[in-house]
């Protein structure tokens, strides 16, 4: 069985005013991603772990204009330790292994959900999990990559009885 560990940081306490069990559901949602999808790779090892920062606007979007060139916030940005050439040496060589990090602005977050008439909690749920399968290796830049993300999204929003977020509603 795999173990999870979620470092959490709480930057902007405007998240524990709209989300008070913040940590609690973080940690379940990380937990139910890597137990359903328990991803061969990560099968033999001790612990695996991610950074999440549940942040605000101006901070994500000065890390989305130094890391993606677009100088405006936008609702999560994944860091993916996957994507460096040495990621497979380093599962060889640890116990713990760090998948990344993840970081969630509020402001666009409470702007999504009210534009998608969601529940924020359902909407935080979902951009988590899609955070979370980034650090695993999914992507949604082809038609098809997106379609696979989209069907695993699907299938572990179900488990939180979240609706489908791609589905048109009436």
């Amino acid at each position: 069985m795999i173990k999870t560990q979620l470092n959490i940081d709480i930057a902007d306490d405007g998240w524990l005013k709209k989300l008070p069990e913040a940590k609690k559901l973080s940690a379940q949602v990380f937990d139910k991603v890597i137990s359903t999808l328990n991803p061969e790779w990560l099968s033999d090892k001790k612990n695996v772990i991610i950074n999440l920062s549940l942040n605000n606007d101006e901070e994500i979007r000065l890390l989305n204009a130094e890391f993606r060139q677009l100088d405006k916030p936008t609702n999560v940005l994944s860091f993916a330790n996957l994507d460096d050439e040495e990621f497979e040496a380093y599962l060889e060589r640890n116990d713990e292994i760090e998948l990344g990090d993840i970081i969630i602005a509020l402001e666009t977050m409470v702007k999504q959900s009210k534009n998608q008439e969601i529940s924020f909690r359902d909407h935080y749920c979902h951009i988590l999990i899609h955070g979370i399968l980034h650090l695993l290796g999914y992507d949604h830049m082809e038609a098809e990559e997106a379609k696979e993300m989209e069907s695993e999204e699907i299938k572990l929003l179900k488990l939180f009885n979240i609706e489908n977020p791609y589905e048109e509603r009436e």
